[in-house]
């Protein structure tokens, strides 16, 4: 799961609540106080509406999928890889 730091993922309730949970059932990770993941789709919606969608014309639904699925792939080619080490425990 990943969570924001917002204060109900990390109160003392939410904490007591994930240890009865069996252990390894769930694995969070919360993103940096100082970003939000939420950017990252943000950014990459604005980058496909700003590379592949500004100005085109398309015939059907079909060819817009296979544009859409098309830049996708070109984007998957070279991919940006953002990694989180953040935990529970640095949340609060």
């Amino acid at each position: 799961m990943i969570l924001d730091n917002h204060s109900a993922h990390i109160s003392r309730e939410t904490r007591a609540w994930l240890a009865d949970q069996p252990a390894d059932r769930f694995k969070f990770t919360f993103t940096p106080k100082h970003e939000s993941w939420l950017n990252l789709v943000e950014d990459f919606f604005s980058k496909l509406a700003r590379s592949i969608l500004r100005h085109i014309r398309v015939s059907s639904k079909q060819e817009l999928k296979e544009r859409l699925m098309a830049a996708v792939d070109y984007f998957n080619d070279d991919p940006v890889v953002h990694t989180w080490t953040y935990n529970l425990d640095k949340a609060a």
